[in-house]
């Protein structure tokens, strides 16, 4: 999983259904860019980890936006994610020095 991806994972955790957070709203908590973004929400989206709606009537002044929200598997699978990376970087951290590397 990449940072990128971490990141905006850590944006849409604290989104829901009821208070969804939109795209550029993402791309701005995130601090990533659109071209970043939306293509993560996509992949997201295909594994069933996002959902999204339009927002039902045009503003004036601005594009409907896209809300989006982890679902409940995506809320159980990127945690489960992200545990395991936790995991895995501690083992790492942990081991200490590797064999012939000096500090």
């Amino acid at each position: 999983m990449t940072q990128p991806t971490r990141s905006v994972l850590d944006v849409l955790s604290d989104a829901s259904e009821d208070e969804p957070v939109f795209g550029l709203g993402i791309c701005e908590e995130a601090d990533l860019g659109p071209g970043t973004v939306y293509p993560i929400l996509e992949r997201l989206a295909e594994l069933g980890w996002v959902d999204s709606r339009w927002e039902t009537e045009q503003p004036s002044g601005r594009p409907r936006r896209r809300y989006y929200w982890l679902t409940g598997v995506g809320r159980v699978e990127s945690a489960a994610a992200l545990a395991a990376r936790a995991a895995r970087r501690s083992r790492w951290t942990t081991s200490g020095p590797i064999p012939g590397m000096s500090r």
